[in-house]
């Protein structure tokens, strides 16, 4: 959706004990959740202050977000 934060805890609700703890314990893990959020939180400010950017600059970093939220998410479920 437009204007939407998308923190992982909402991402993938069923895995947040999991989220915590490998943030605390998997360094990898923590880098990639903060590049996420990084990347979440530019995508919110550009599309919420309607600032003017590139339409591929946006699409770059929506595509980068998928990129980092499969590979969590690929992290995430080989815990279980």
């Amino acid at each position: 959706m437009y204007g939407v934060r998308h923190p992982l805890v909402t991402e993938f609700p069923d895995h947040t004990s999991t989220i915590s703890q490998m943030k605390t314990n998997d360094p990898q893990f923590a880098r990639l959740m903060s590049e996420y959020d990084q990347t979440d939180k530019r995508i919110y400010g550009l599309e919420r202050a309607s600032l003017p950017a590139a339409d591929n600059y946006v699409e770059g970093l929506k595509k980068r977000r998928v990129l980092l939220k499969d590979r969590i998410y690929s992290m995430l479920t080989q815990q279980r």
